[in-house]
């Protein structure tokens, strides 16, 4: 595989492999009034997309590979079971578009199942990590056409068409990454994908269930500390990118289910009175205040229902596992 050099014109980057990335990642700029208007709040907190620069990409991956986080491993034992139906729910000729498509590694089950598919657009706000998994992706499948796309995909981003016109356009929203939404942004982003696919259109979305509580509270606090890594790498990431004066040493990593509200609760916790200064801003935090870095919403499968179909959206087909933790929807544009 080459290695990755880019180059950028009027927003399209390519590497020297050959992929034409349709680049409209946030800017410094961006992530600085983001930090900013987020650490400002009431109640501190960060957008949980900026995890993900290529150390924080790193980090996921490993967590994914974790004994307690069971997300990844429960879908793709779905998948590997159900492939040949939700390839027949999906169809011939589909445009495959996946938001947050990270390391691709399921949607390499997905596209070798897929009827003559006409093309994918892998949709990822880390640069690095989605230029090396399209470059992957082209030598597994020379013959389809991909077209990455480095971005917000909770913004309206302009995505570009294949030279062959889909027969329908299909999203894919694997892992539990709907569960990062609160439900009414759930319920405008289910809005805004559907307008994506227009008539005809589907999704394929994977969907954390309610599940005993310390199965949950153990996924997102694993023994090894990778969790811990990934939530304090924001931290790192502000200092690095915006000049930020956080004494990491000075924060835990802290993740409680809150069953009240049905979801993770993920923060970094003051461990003692400090003030942390980022460009011209100066913050304050108090001994245990915390900063929200993700909330994770889990559901059930009605619940999750009532969402889709209040969005639009009907629900052709949803598989589960054996034990009900994890399940993958596909729904269709009414």
């Amino acid at each position: 595989m080459a290695p990755l050099t880019l180059q950028r014109t009027s927003g399209q980057t390519t590497s020297d492999a050959g992929i034409l990335l349709h680049d409209h990642a946030p800017t410094r700029v961006d992530f600085l009034q983001d930090v900013i208007a987020g650490l400002s709040l009431p109640e501190k907190q960060l957008s949980c997309k900026y995890f993900y620069d290529e150390d924080g990409s790193r980090l996921f991956d490993l967590i994914c590979e974790t004994d307690e986080y069971y997300p990844t491993r429960t879908e793709l034992s779905i998948m590997c079971e159900k492939l040949p139906e939700m390839s027949r729910q999906i169809g011939p000729g589909a445009l495959l578009v996946e938001y947050g498509s990270g390391t691709s590694l399921k949607t390499r089950l997905l596209l070798s199942e897929l009827d003559d598919p006409a093309g994918y657009v892998p949709i990822d706000i880390c640069r690095e990590h989605l230029v090396d998994a399209a470059q992957r992706l082209s030598t597994l499948f020379p013959e389809l056409t991909i077209l990455p796309v480095c971005g917000d995909y909770t913004s309206r981003l302009q995505l570009p068409e294949p030279p062959d016109r889909p027969q329908r356009r299909v999203v894919y929203f694997p892992g539990s990454t709907i569960g990062n939404f609160y439900p009414s942004q759930a319920h405008q982003f289910l809005l805004q994908a559907g307008q994506i696919c227009g008539a005809n259109g589907g999704m394929l979305v994977g969907v954390d269930l309610r599940k005993d509580t310390a199965v949950l509270n153990a996924a997102y606090n694993d023994s090894a500390g990778v969790t811990a890594q990934f939530n304090i790498n924001l931290l790192h990431r502000i200092n690095r990118e915006l000049g930020g004066g956080f004494d990491v040493e000075k924060f835990d990593h802290y993740a409680q289910y809150n069953a009240f509200r049905g979801r993770i609760e993920m923060h970094l916790v003051s461990r003692e009175s400090q003030y942390v200064r980022i460009g011209d801003s100066v913050f304050t935090f108090l001994k245990e205040e915390s900063i929200l870095t993700e909330c994770s919403y889990k559901y059930d499968i009605d619940g999750f229902t009532t969402l889709a179909e209040f969005a639009g959206w009907s629900v052709g087909q949803v598989w589960t596992d054996p034990a009900g933790y994890f399940a993958l929807f596909y729904l269709r544009t009414r």
